[in-house]
């Protein structure tokens, strides 16, 4: 499974891109596979304030609901519109289909996430594969 380089990610699995001061979301390749066909994906409102390492919302599959933890705090600028519609598309791109874009409270906290390979590693040891 590869993970983009320039995301930065949780051991909850989710990640986090970053231009500026925005960070864009979502979840992992391997959280989807884990998580099987995602029917559901309740996100906040724009301009919810979120903390790092803080639930802000939810994944349901087939097998489970899933608590969604932000991977830095700041405050809600957009939320994936489509993902109401179609929450599956988290299930066919999870690299690429975000749920939240929020404006960063610190930028520090940013170092305190995984990078690709470190999530890599971490994935590996939690599977044992």
């Amino acid at each position: 499974m590869a993970y983009p380089a320039n995301y930065k990610y949780t051991k909850e699995h989710e990640w986090i891109s970053v231009d500026g001061k925005i960070g864009t979301v979502g979840i992992t390749d391997y959280a989807q596979d884990s998580l099987g066909d995602i029917v559901f994906v309740d996100l906040p409102k724009v301009g919810d304030v979120l903390e790092a390492h803080k639930t802000f919302g939810s994944v349901e599959s087939v097998k489970a609901v899933s608590d969604l933890y932000s991977p830095v705090s700041g405050t809600v600028t957009a939320i994936n519109e489509e993902l109401k519609d179609k929450p599956e598309k988290v299930n066919e791109d999870a690299n690429t289909t975000w749920m939240l874009k929020l404006e960063l409270k610190d930028a520090a906290e940013l170092d305190t996430l995984l990078s690709a390979a470190d999530y890599e590693k971490f994935v590996s040891e939690e599977t044992g594969h």
